[in-house]
Formats: C-alpha cells, sequence, structure tokens
C-alpha cells in the first residue's frame, strides 16, 4: 500500500498567534506529529511505502520540520488561494495529494493527515485509522473521535425565542438512555483518494465515514491560548501515566 501523509499549518491562526511554529513543552509543535509517522514507519509500515509532506505558506514551520534530517519530509508551499482561514482544509489535503503525486511520481491507495495542533497521539492511534480505513474502502475517510461528555438529547441546550431549551427535544431522563454521540477530536484522517478528488469538500463530513474511537482526556485542538497551556499539563501526565504517549515523546527528545 501507499500511504501519504499529510502536514498542514498556516501561518497566521487567529486564536493562537503562529500556533503551528510554536514550541510545546520545549519542543517544537510539529515535531509530535512527525514522531508520530516516524514510529509508524518504525513498527508498521513493512513493505509499504510511505510518503510525507508538508503544506504550508510558513517559512518558520519549514524550518522546524527540516531540522529533522531522519524523517525526509517534501515541502509544498501552499498557494495564496489555499492560505485563508475559511479554506476548507479537505482542498488542502487534495493539492498536497495532487502535487506529491507529481513529486514521487506514485499513485498513493491513502492519505492521512495528522494535525500539528493535536500533537497528543500514539503510533497504536495512527495504526488504529490507517486499519480500519484499510478494512473499510467503501468509506470515503476515518477520522478520529472521542466520546463526547455532551448529549444534545440530554444536556446540551440551544437558544430559541428568547429562551433556552435542549438542543434536539426529548424524553429522556439519563445520559445512558440517549443515543450516543462522539466529539471530532482534530487529530488523525485517512482519506480515499476517490472521494478526495469526487467529494464536494465542504459537505465532506456529511456523509460516507467511519471513525475510531481515542482516548478522550488528553486531546484538544489547540485553538486558544488557554488550550495551550491545558495541553501542556495534561501532555506531562500522560506521559508518566498512559501507555503510548511516551514513546512519542521520547521520539521528539531524540531530535535535538
Amino acid at each position: 500500500m501507499n500511504i501519504l501523509f499529510t502536514l498542514c499549518g498556516r501561518a497566521g491562526s487567529k486564536g493562537v498567534k503562529g500556533k503551528n511554529a510554536r514550541e510545546f513543552c520545549g519542543k517544537p509543535l510539529v515535531w509530535y506529529s512527525m514522531a508520530a509517522i516516524a514510529l509508524y514507519k518504525e513498527k508498521y509500515a513493512g513493505n509499504d511505502t510511505i510518503s510525507v509532506v508538508l503544506n504550508t505558506d510558513s517559512e518558520p514551520l519549514i524550518d522546524l520540520v527540516q531540522q529533522v534530517s531522519s524523517l525526509e519530509v517534501g515541502i509544498l508551499h501552499r498557494d495564496e488561494s489555499l492560505a485563508g482561514d475559511k479554506v476548507a482544509k479537505v482542498s488542502v489535503i487534495l493539492d498536497c495529494l495532487n502535487r506529491a503525486e507529481q513529486m514521487y511520481g506514485i499513485k498513493y491507495d491513502m492519505i492521512v493527515d495528522l494535525d500539528i495542533t493535536s500533537p497528543l497521539r500514539t503510533v497504536e492511534d495512527v495504526r488504529s485509522a490507517i486499519e480500519r480505513k484499510a478494512q473499510r474502502p467503501e468509506v470515503d475517510v476515518v477520522c478520529s473521535v472521542t466520546h463526547a461528555r455532551r448529549n444534545p438529547y440530554f444536556n446540551m441546550v440551544k437558544e430559541e425565542n428568547g429562551f433556552f431549551c435542549k438542543a434536539i427535544p426529548s424524553n429522556f431522563t439519563t445520559r445512558q438512555e440517549a443515543p450516543v454521540f462522539y466529539d471530532m477530536n482534530a487529530s488523525i484522517y485517512a482519506y480515499s483518494p476517490d472521494a478526495l478528488r469526487n467529494k464536494e469538500h465542504t459537505t465532506f463530513f456529511n456523509s460516507n465515514c467511519d471513525a475510531v474511537v481515542m482516548f478522550d482526556t488528553g486531546i484538544l485542538d489547540i485553538d486558544s491560548e488557554e488550550d495551550y497551556d491545558l495541553m501542556q499539563v495534561i501532555a506531562q501526565f500522560l506521559w508518566k501515566n498512559k501507555e503510548g504517549y511516551m514513546d512519542v515523546y521520547q521520539k521528539v527528545e531524540n531530535w535535538k
């Protein structure tokens, strides 16, 4: 199988300034996603062909990625048309696919995007998503999710006509009775190349998707300064107490 790993990061950010090129617990944030890829190549790639590309308009981010000599990463300078904050990320992933196939002369069977701002994942999480997508070639994407802490049938509300009411009206008296919901945790996405090329990007996740469930406590997408601070506290706990997270951290530590 030919797998393309993508790392995507804009230079601009409204929530956390320059977040993609920041440090996380003393090391470049992007290195944690790179370490997960490196570990997957070492442990599970076998005879698969693995390529990695960075799609960005950030020179500092390019510099950080190129400091790691042990993981070859192709640099794709992002076109201005894909650099806005309203551009669907799926469109950027398609750009990665088309340009990587030209760069390497390879037809890819799967595209796996690891979000730079979700650094706390294990190599087993990555393997799980890839294996799930390989088992279900008919789905357009396998994304990572966590169990939702709130449920729109039970304890989520919306404002309507000056009042607050349940997001979805129901008679459930306990959360356990309500249908199960999950949060997309913005960590791992395993895409079908055909779907990227043929499906509407703005509604891509509205249908024909599958998911793998990740451990929820440590998984926040860094989208504010508060997220950034809290994630570093959670990271220290996970590295000490949860199997798998330390492997990624140790890989990053070795990249001096």
